[in-house]
Order: structure tokens, then sequence, then C-alpha cells
């Protein structure tokens, strides 16, 4: 489908622009994901996505990621996340609103699985239901909507011996979400 056709999915509402950093919280080989749902919308189900979220103010996707997974889970990341790792548009509704948004996904090694969700906003408490540690095959098993959709494959090959990989830029394409969102507004 066209950049221009997803557009059109969105509705004739005002679509909010964002950018977002995201992270792949990894300990032990398994990625951290966050459960959510729109509240908006409760009938259209849940999806699991990555830590992260929408920049505030000038903020780098890089600090926004460190900021999120702080706020979300309780880690405290180290100030260079690295080189991004994949990125993405994803363009999606949450809470009656459209959103385009250019996300940057880092990965970073967690020293321990301990998660802490004090830190959620009031949206984040009426929005996400739990967390979870998941492992490459269960990624690849699961029935259960996951974003981004390519995660189980992008962290096969990060999580690889050798040489680091290549960072993944599928380019200007956009991915159409199910309803509801890995990011929030």
């Amino acid at each position: 489908m066209s950049t221009a056709g997803r557009a059109g999915m969105l509705g004739a509402m005002t679509v909010q622009e964002r950018r977002a950093g995201r992270v792949l919280a990894v300990h032990d080989g398994r990625v951290l994901l966050l459960r959510g749902s729109d509240p908006a919308r409760p009938a259209d189900g849940d999806w699991w996505f990555t830590v992260g979220g929408g920049c505030e103010g000038d903020e780098t996707t890089a600090e926004a990621a460190r900021r999120e997974a702080f706020e979300e889970a309780g880690l405290v990341l180290p100030a260079d996340l690295g080189p991004v790792v994949l990125h993405r548009v994803a363009e999606f509704s949450f809470e009656g609103r459209d959103h385009r948004q250019t996300e940057d996904f880092y990965l970073c090694r967690v020293d321990s699985d301990a998660v802490v969700t004090t830190g959620w906003t009031a949206l984040e408490r009426r929005s996400m239901s739990e967390h979870r540690w998941w492992g490459v095959d269960e990624l690849e098993r699961t029935t259960e909507v996951v974003h981004p959709e390519q995660l189980a494959a992008l962290l096969t090959t990060l999580l690889r011996p050798g040489p680091a990989a290549e960072p993944l830029n599928p380019g200007a394409a956009a991915e159409p979400l199910s309803p509801g969102s890995p990011g929030r507004p």
C-alpha cells in the first residue's frame, strides 16, 4: 500500500507528527515488552511493544528512550545507547487521535530483569496492563500482536555472536499498525 493510502486510513483528522526513541532492553537473551491497549477502543484488543516513547522538547531519540525506559520500567540505561538498530515510521490512532511516529530503536543489554512500574503516568496506567521478558523463540511462535512486527528476526540478527549487525532501516515506508499503538501520545 502506498504512503498516501496509509495516510488515508488515518481518517480526516489532523495527524500528529512525533519522534520517538524505543529500547530493545535485553537480559539473558530475552527482550522486555509491555502489553497495552487503547482505552478509547477496548474491543480492538491489545498488543505487546518495546519500552520507549515520544521525545519531549528538544530531546534526541536516545534521550527519550533513556527517560522512557526509566519511567516505564525503572531501567537506568547508559548515557551512550550506541547506534540506532532499527528506524521506522508507524502510523496509528490512539485515544481518538491520529499519529505518524518516526521511531529510532536502540539495543541495550541490562544486568537485571527487575521491572518497576511505579513511574507510569495516568495514561500509561489506563493503557498498559503488564510487562514480560520474551525469548526470540517465544516471539517466533506467538499469535499475539507484537510491535515492531519483525522483532524476532531483528533480535536474532542483533544477538547473534560475532561482529555487530548493520542497523536496519526500512526506508520511508510507514508500517500501518493494527488498531492501537506501541507508542502512546
